[in-house]
């Protein structure tokens, strides 16, 4: 993973995503823990798109 210089947050790429971790993040957003910007904003994951491909999948 690399940081993004002053901010903090972590740089993702798809590759950095286990099965686990996807898993993860869908479990919580099907259960409604956090909602899929939430859930981007949290685990620093990039594109608006990734996390609605997991659920749909």
């Amino acid at each position: 993973m690399k940081r993004i210089e002053n901010t903090g947050h972590v740089k993702r790429s798809q590759k950095d995503y286990s099965l686990y971790f996807k898993l993860q993040i869908v479990q919580e957003v099907e259960q409604g823990l956090l909602t899929k910007s939430q859930a981007q904003t949290k685990y620093g994951i990039q594109s608006d798109s990734t996390v609605t491909k997991w659920l749909k999948k």
